[in-house]
């Protein structure tokens, strides 16, 4: 069970995060308690396990990047976690998983690569392929973007 203070702390940082230099304190502010309540109780939700990731939306249109393409790669599976590791330190890059293939889709691994346009997509994933030595992928450009909402959780906390 959780109390009426975890749940409110939930419902806050559930929306955007203010960019400010202290944006735990401005959250805290929000729903009336100090920051460090704030602070001290994500820690404990996230020890728990209520919390189990923090995670952020990239709306690339606005910061810029007018082209993005999901990027499927085949990679050995002795190697997925070297090749994920090189993969995810490319800057354009913000997502990168493992998925298992399926019997008429070889791929295993994922990245989210941001561009300026599609061409500059190709362009990294073409180095991507080379610094980590894997030569079977594919691109999939997106076509225009349905939905990018989050879960919320406790709407009337606050």
């Amino acid at each position: 069970m959780l109390t009426d203070l975890e749940k409110k702390v939930i419902a806050s940082i559930q929306g955007d995060i203010p960019i400010v230099s202290r944006p735990y304190q401005a959250l805290a502010e929000e729903i009336g308690i100090p920051e460090e309540i704030l602070i001290e109780t994500l820690k404990d939700l996230t020890e728990r396990g209520v919390i189990r990731r923090f995670g952020a939306t990239l709306r690339h249109q606005k910061s810029g990047y007018q082209a993005n393409a999901m990027t499927a790669w085949q990679v050995d599976e002795d190697r997925i976690e070297e090749v994920g590791h090189i993969m995810a330190s490319f800057r354009a890059v913000s997502h990168c998983y493992r998925r298992d293939p399926a019997e008429d889709w070889p791929y295993n691994l994922y990245t989210m690569i941001h561009g300026k346009s599609e061409e500059d997509c190709r362009e990294t994933a073409r180095k991507m392929s080379e610094k980590a030595g894997v030569e079977t992928y594919t691109l999939l450009f997106s076509q225009r973007e349905l939905k990018k909402i989050s879960m919320t959780y406790f709407p009337d906390a606050i």
